[in-house]
């Protein structure tokens, strides 16, 4: 009975259908709509810079129903995450080690978190203040919640989603998987910081180019590190300002954007 669960090695056909399929499941079915989003804007009569990308929005005037839907929205995002952590497993690779998004360097994966995202962030709000003059971006609204008792933990919680899906999966999985399929260093990288600006399109031109810069980095930052964990705590630290930051912020600090 145990020869019969033993698994063969996934072969390079597999594996490609593997990535193909992980990633329509997820952020490339997110890049897919923000294409089609960005064509949109683009074709709807206003210079792009006079519409909106919003994120975080209410999806009920009823308060405990939206509450419901947000949480139930963050819970299913992070299924994928769950498909790949089974995957590596399954083909014997320890995923906590593997994607080192164990918790054996609490101190180290902070510290490299802050750093990261105090190198990304300040640049980060030039570009897009930047992008936003000229006209390749849309007005970002961060947050769009009710004013209601939950909506700070809950863009918390939205901030983490987003970190752990995008981490895990656009840098750890599919970084460890196209060195698997051999893939020279240059295109993975390349492969990964596209993935990751081209989600992001939905908000324009400046938002592609600032997260596929910031995926570049995260990218090279894994592959010699071996570490997604402090990727999280960055991607964490840049959207719980920007979530909640908005959202707690008097309106007239927020007309630059």
């Amino acid at each position: 009975m145990t020869a019969a669960l033993e698994r063969t090695p996934a072969t390079r056909y597999q594996l490609r259908w593997e990535i193909a399929i992980v990633l329509l499941l997820s952020l490339g079915h997110s890049a897919v709509y923000a294409v089609v989003s960005l064509v949109a804007k683009l074709t709807a009569g206003p210079p792009l810079s006079q519409q909106a990308a919003v994120l975080n929005q209410s999806r009920s005037p009823r308060i405990y129903l939206d509450l419901t839907y947000q949480l139930l929205g963050i819970f299913f995002a992070l299924v994928p995450v769950l498909l790949v952590l089974y995957l590596l497993s399954r083909d014997r690779l320890d995923p906590a080690r593997t994607l080192g998004i164990d918790l054996r360097r609490p101190a180290g994966d902070a510290g490299w978190g802050v750093a990261l995202a105090a190198v990304i962030g300040l640049p980060g709000l030039l570009l897009v203040y930047v992008a936003a003059q000229l006209g390749l971006n849309a007005q970002i609204v961060p947050a769009a919640l009710q004013p209601v008792w939950w909506a700070v933990p809950v863009l918390i919680l939205s901030a983490m989603q987003n970190a752990i899906l995008e981490e895990v999966i656009v840098v750890g999985y599919l970084v460890t998987r196209l060195r698997e399929l051999g893939w020279r260093l240059g295109y993975i990288v390349a492969a990964s910081s596209v993935l990751r600006g081209s989600y992001h399109l939905y908000q324009g031109f400046g938002a592609f180019v600032g997260n596929a810069v910031m995926g570049v980095l995260f990218s090279l930052f894994f592959l010699r590190k071996g570490r997604v964990m402090p990727l999280i705590v960055a991607h964490t630290l840049l959207d719980v300002v920007a979530f909640v930051g908005y959202t707690l912020l008097p309106d007239r600090w927020l007309t630059w954007l």
